[in-house]
Parts: structure tokens; sequence; C-alpha cells
């Protein structure tokens, strides 16, 4: 149960750069048990160095069930928040350690796959582009792709094969790269009220990444889509919530709902319990599709369930749910939402088994489960039904 007054105080250590104590009072409240000490008693050093701070971690794959679940971070946050290993369902270890995936991992032989930068008044990011072998100057379809904590566009792009799938598609691929710099462990910063606004913090980079490809490229501005993983998931939900007249769909796996958090405390909550949204009804909903595993320990499935419900805002929706089998793989539930008219409003798939992981990615990529459902080659799908109007 949550207690407000001790939610308040970790907002207030968090504030003063106390993050350790704010950790360890959040946990003492996600056991059930009150404040060991007083605020007052609460040792104030000076103010470390925390912005931004780093809330997101990511899960190995689950090779068998009785096996033990991993979680790492970068090495920085774990010498300044060491007390993060006594947090519930954590078992914190060193840095992942593995080889930079092979080209012929990334992308299929004879496309292109390009760097990028994109500069604004609000900052730049750099970002690696897809070109199928066949673009002509005909408009294509574009999806941009949001990477996770500690990875890379080329890492993420060899776990989900987006690029590969994207050249039977014919589809531009746009991979926005979040730098160390903006956060320690190169998670999109979902977290923060200032990253969850149109025309500002990251949402503005992502949207000026988008914008600037369509420019440079053949691109058909009715049918661009954003989709992400776990703090790249909660980003693109954002892009969806702020910029529904530029995203036709969004996938989100793994991930929260826009103002699921609006500061640290709030965002162990979210990632913990399941984070409501703060952000008001009113404006366009984008269709959106959802993947998340129901043993996944890091961010709760809960939050899948939040996602829908707030992109789902229209009454008479007829509601289909179908169960199935990944063969010698895991089970899961789709559930699916459309209009009136048989037109598809949401897709939640409910990977049983599954944790923190993109479900049907290649081991070639990082954080990912080979044996559920393929995420990438369904929200591709999805993606591809649907189109701006206008």
């Amino acid at each position: 149960m949550l207690n407000q007054n001790m939610i308040s105080e970790a907002t207030r250590l968090t504030r003063a750069g106390q993050l350790v104590e704010a950790t360890a009072l959040l946990q003492r409240m996600l056991r059930g048990e009150s404040a060991s000490q007083p605020s007052g008693s609460t040792a104030r050093g000076a103010p470390a160095r925390l912005e931004p701070p780093t809330i997101d971690v990511k899960a190995s794959v689950v090779e068998k069930k009785e096996s033990r679940r991993t979680i790492r971070v970068s090495p920085a946050p774990l010498q300044r928040f060491d007390r993060l290993k006594d947090f519930p369902g954590l078992n914190l270890r060193g840095p992942m350690t593995r080889a930079p995936p092979a080209t012929t991992d990334i992308a299929p032989e004879g496309t292109r796959f390009i760097a990028g930068t994109f500069r604004s008044a609000n900052g730049s990011r750099n970002y690696k582009l897809f070109v199928p072998s066949h673009a002509q100057e005909k408009p294509l379809p574009l999806v941009v792709m949001l990477h996770g904590c500690t990875q890379s566009p080329d890492d993420f792009a060899a776990g989900t094969r987006m690029n590969f799938l994207a050249e039977e598609q014919n589809c531009f691929v746009v991979y926005p790269e979040q730098p160390s710099g903006a956060n320690q462990a190169k998670c999109w910063n979902w977290f923060r009220t200032g990253d969850q606004q149109r025309d500002a913090g990251e949402p503005s980079l992502i949207a000026g990444i988008t914008r600037q490809v369509m420019r440079d490229y053949p691109i058909d501005p009715k049918r661009v889509y954003v989709a992400g993983l776990s703090a790249g998931g909660a980003a693109a939900a954002i892009m969806a919530a702020t910029h529904a007249d530029l995203y036709a769909a969004v996938g989100i796996h793994s991930g929260l709902a826009c103002g699921a958090a609006s500061d640290l405390p709030s965002a162990f909550v979210a990632m913990r319990q399941g984070g409501g949204s703060k952000i008001a009804d009113g404006g366009p909903t984008v269709p959106t599709i959802v993947f998340h595993g129901d043993r996944d320990t890091t961010v709760h499935p809960n939050n899948g369930d939040r996602i829908v419900e707030q992109s789902v805002k229209a009454a008479g929706l007829k509601a289909k749910v179908s169960d199935g089998r990944v063969p010698h793989g895991h089970a899961y539930t789709r559930t699916n939402l459309a209009d009136a008219d048989g037109r598809a409003v949401s897709e939640h798939w409910n990977v049983h088994g599954a944790g923190h992981a993109w479900s049907g990615g290649s081991p070639a990529g990082s954080y990912t489960d080979p044996r559920g459902p393929d995420a990438t080659r369904e929200m591709l799908r999805f993606f591809l039904e649907h189109s701006l109007p206008g």
C-alpha cells in the first residue's frame, strides 16, 4: 500500500540530491514497512550529481524457469547507488559485456544503415537510418525505433530484426540514439515532466529526427509509426500522446503509459506496481499495440493494461480474445479491440512466462526472448494496417 507521507519524503530527498536515502525509503514502503528514521535525522551530505538519474534496469533472457534472473545496470550508478541492491526483486550485477553485433545481424545485404544527426535549440541526437534496397521515389512508410537502457541503435536493430522485416515490407526505419550524457545508462528520460511534453525535451528531439528523415527521404507522411522497448517503450507512449498528428500507430514493449510518473519516487512505484496516467483526455487517440511478459519483474505487467486504457477512449468497442502458443515457446493471450467499423484500435499481447525482453527477438541483440511470439512482425503488421486520416 502506498504511503503518501513516505512518497513525499522520498521526493524531498531526491530533490536534495540524496538518491540512496530516497531509494531505501521507497524500498521500505513497498515492503509495507514504516520509515525507520524521521526525515530530520537523514544525513545532509553534499548533493551528488544526479541529473539525470538512472531508474530503469534491464533483464537478461531467462532460459529456464528455475534459473536465477539477472538484472544489470551500468557501473556508474552502482558505485553511487549501491543500496539499490537491497531493492525487492533486483539482483544487480556488473555491466553486461558482449561483442558488437555483426553487420549481417543488423541489416540484410544490399541495404544501407547510415548515421545521421539532428540538431535544434533543444539539443541534438544522433541516429541510424535503415534504407531498404528498393527505396524508389514513391513515398514509403517510416518506423521510429526507441531502444531500451544500455542499448544502442545497432544492438536494438540486431535484437528486434526490424530491418529485415522492413526490407520485406519496403519500409524505412530510424533509430534515435540516447547518449550516456543524457542518461548514464542511456535510458530515455520518460519519468521527467519536462520530457513528456510536445515541443520540449526529448519528445522534440525524437519528433525532430522523424521530420528530418521525412524531409530527406521519400516518406509517406500518413504512414509514420513509433515503437520502443522498456524506457524506449515509455518514450514511444509519450510520442503517441504528444504527437498524434505525426504517428499513425504506436508499439510499446514492456513499457509504461505516458504520465505514469513525474519524478524518481513515482517512477519506482509505477515500475513496481503499475502507474496511471496524468495526461488529460480530449486529444485524438493513436492505435496501439502492446507486448508485455506476465513475469516481468522490472516493469510490472499492469503497465500494459494502463497503456491500453490510455489509448482507448471510445465507447462501444468490440473485444476479441484469443489464446495461442509458439511451438516450443511461450503461450500468449491476445486481446483485440475494434470499433464499429471493424478498425483495430488496440492489440494487447500478454506473453505468459516471459520476462523483461523483446518477444521473439534474436540473440544477436541484448534483452531478447526468442521463445516468444514475434513482436517485430506483429507490430509491423499492425502499423501497416493504419494510416493518418486526411
